[in-house]
């Protein structure tokens, strides 16, 4: 089925749970200038800037006072899955999402309900990954992408519906959970769906009217640069490459960067060659969806070792040279410094975080690695490597911090996987297309020994050295996005025990921590409200996150009980 972008306007929309009850005052525009310089008091996109640092300049919380720190407020969603959304702050006014399709605007100070609207999606679809991971603001307009596969765009103010978008057909697997990406009046999503044979893509659409802009398909056809990497036998319809974490954009080039995930299916026979763009980063010209630049992680990845999270791009020294510098955590166990030379990737260093027995060498000039094809998993041969299917880190993003000059890694060590002999799985629209027992895979983790010890690991690295300033271990895992302030500190959560946590950015000490109603896994942020300085966080448990538990569970023979269910919770210093 050929699927145009064409706009509904809707009037009213029966999609509403609830209309606006309250103005939270002016509503400020957003603009490019400010999603360009965010004020330090707002939140205005998932990483809080166009360069993805996770950074907040905010210091009135810091490391000598964090320990004070108290809840505010919390919201309770009424909804169960993994939350893993941002709280997106502007002027007093925010926005989650949370599984299910929901937007809920809330007033930033007093966390009343302004208004909340749900998407309903068809009974049918089966949703394999049940979360949302945030929206965009652009002008006075709210950005929701769906797992139906729409992109929705809603009054900042209202919450009335303004116009619906198809962006592909969900009934051929594709679907949507990552936030957009506002950027030159174009609202920009990838798509996720790699594991049911989807042919991934970048689509970019008109803020104003959701007509579309460009799509750019992240598998080369035949004809185009990077086709021939794929087999003559049309493997390249379905190769996966799906694009579900938001891009970070150099304002100055003009230039987003966006991460792929793995080829399609996971056994490499069926899809000889490198697998162009499949694992890897793409530097896309926003004017015309353009590849300009790319670098592949992995080439014939057949590890499920999706780089998906965009490179964070930060401008720094490295041995007495400037570097426009493109820094990613792979899911592979390699940190990889690369280098924005306008539209060009150059590869400038990488070496291991974790633990890495699949590469044996990493080459110096170009940045492709050599495999120990003993650790390499096809149809003919079964294989055990490190890191496993879930990585060294999986989608949960980093953070950067211009005054310690640190990068935060939100870790997983001594975690390994094994897979069987993989098996010729023909494609069919819409089912699963892996390449191997899907039974065997999802029980596939094991551990190694250093698992005794912890698997968590919060890192602190020095770009500019490559050297480890600091890691904080937890015996169990660590799935979190990060935050880290001008006030030097780092907030994590992400373990089975359910706490939050703050830790000095320069040492990793534990400052402050306290139990949320279930585990943290959403994107922490910070705002500020009549001069007072806020941390937000959503709580919710599920997804992978709950999926890796009982993985590491059914190695060890134990049971991890975690509470469910959405909680927004909003924390402060108390009044002197």
């Amino acid at each position: 089925m050929k699927l145009t972008f064409k706009p509904v306007a809707v009037a009213m929309s029966l999609l509403l749970a609830s209309v606006a009850v309250q103005a939270a005052g002016p509503y400020n525009a957003v603009t490019d200038a400010r999603l360009q310089n965010p004020e330090p008091r707002n939140w205005l996109s998932t990483r809080g800037n166009y360069q993805g640092w996770g950074y907040s300049p905010l210091e009135k919380i810091n490391a000598g006072n964090v320990g004070k720190l108290q809840q505010a407020w919390s919201f309770t969603t009424g909804v169960q899955e993994g939350h893993q959304s941002p709280p997106i702050v502007n002027d007093g006014y925010m926005y989650i999402t949370t599984p299910q399709n929901q937007v809920i605007a809330l007033d930033a100070k007093t966390g009343m309900e302004l208004w909340r609207y749900k998407k309903e999606i068809p009974a049918e679809l089966f949703q394999l990954h049940p979360t949302n991971r945030g929206v965009a603001l652009y002008g006075d307009k709210v950005f929701v992408a769906t797992t139906d596969c729409n992109l929705v765009a809603l009054d900042a103010k209202t919450g009335k519906v303004l116009w619906t978008v198809a962006i592909e057909d969900w009934k051929t697997g594709y679907y949507m959970t990552l936030a957009p990406l506002a950027v030159k009046g174009k609202i920009m999503v990838g798509v996720s769906g790699g594991e049911y044979g989807v042919r991934g893509f970048i689509a970019a659409v008109d803020a104003n009217t959701g007509k579309q802009a460009w799509k750019r398909y992240t598998i080369p056809a035949p004809n185009e640069p990077g086709g021939n990497t794929w087999p003559d036998n049309g493997s390249y319809k379905t190769g996966g490459g799906s694009v579900w974490v938001t891009g970070t954009y150099d304002a100055k080039t003009n230039i987003a960067y966006w991460g792929t995930g793995n080829p399609g299916p996971w056994t490499p026979d069926m899809r000889e060659g490198d697998n162009l763009y499949a694992s890897s980063v793409l530097a896309i010209d926003v004017d015309t969806g353009d590849i300009k630049g790319h670098h592949q992680y992995a080439p014939n990845d057949s590890w499920d070792w999706d780089e998906v999270t965009p490179p964070l791009l930060i401008d720094t020294e490295i041995k007495g040279r400037k570097v426009s510098a493109a820094v990613h955590a792979g899911r592979n166990g390699y940190l990889w410094v690369l280098e924005r030379s306008g539209g060009a990737i150059k590869f400038v260093n990488a070496w291991p975080y974790v633990g890495n027995n699949v590469f044996k060498s990493v080459d110096p000039v170009t940045g492709r690695p050599t495999y120990d094809m003993s650790r390499k998993p096809s149809l003919k041969n079964g294989a055990d490597f490190c890191p496993g299917l879930w990585g060294g880190k999986d989608w949960s993003p980093e953070a950067y911090n211009p005054k310690t000059g640190l990068f935060y890694i939100p870790a997983n060590n001594n975690m390994c996987s094994t897979l069987p002999k993989g098996e010729a799985t023909p494609y069919k629209a819409g089912e699963l297309y892996i390449g191997f027992p899907i039974g065997e895979v999802i029980t596939n983790t094991r551990l190694g020994p250093g698992a005794k010890d912890h698997i968590g690991e919060l890192q602190a690295w020095d770009i500019k050295t490559g050297k480890l300033a600091w890691t904080h271990n937890f015996k169990d895992q660590l799935w979190t996005p990060l935050l880290t302030t001008g006030g030097g500190l780092v907030f994590a959560g992400g373990t089975p025990d359910r706490k939050f946590r703050a830790f000095d950015a320069k040492t990793g000490k534990t400052l402050w921590e306290t139990n949320a109603p279930s585990g943290v896994i959403g994107v922490p942020s910070s705002y500020e409200v009549d001069g007072e300085q806020y941390i937000a966080v959503q709580a919710g448990w599920g997804v992978d996150a709950q999926r890796l538990a009982g993985a590491i569970d059914n190695v060890k023979g134990t049971t991890t009980l975690v509470p469910q269910g959405g909680t927004l919770m909003i924390y402060k210093l108390p009044k002197k």
